[in-house]
């Protein structure tokens, strides 16, 4: 029988099996989960893009809602 799969969790390193006991997988608890959240919502995670692509994301030919 082999080993269960360990991760780290992303937010505080701890060591996390990748199994159905663990559901906040890859993170250790739901706190850590909801940190990484936080952090994503606070823009201090981001994805990799292009400069010029974010031009692409307004349009200021739009009218505003109301």
């Amino acid at each position: 029988m082999s080993q269960p799969l360990s991760v780290d969790c992303p937010t505080c390193g701890a060591p996390v099996e990748w199994t159905e006991k663990s559901p906040n997988r890859p993170f250790c608890s739901d706190r850590c989960k909801l940190i990484d959240l936080g952090a994503w919502a606070a823009e201090e995670h981001k994805i990799a893009g292009a400069p010029e692509s974010e031009d692409e994301l307004y349009s200021g030919d739009l009218e505003p809602r109301h």
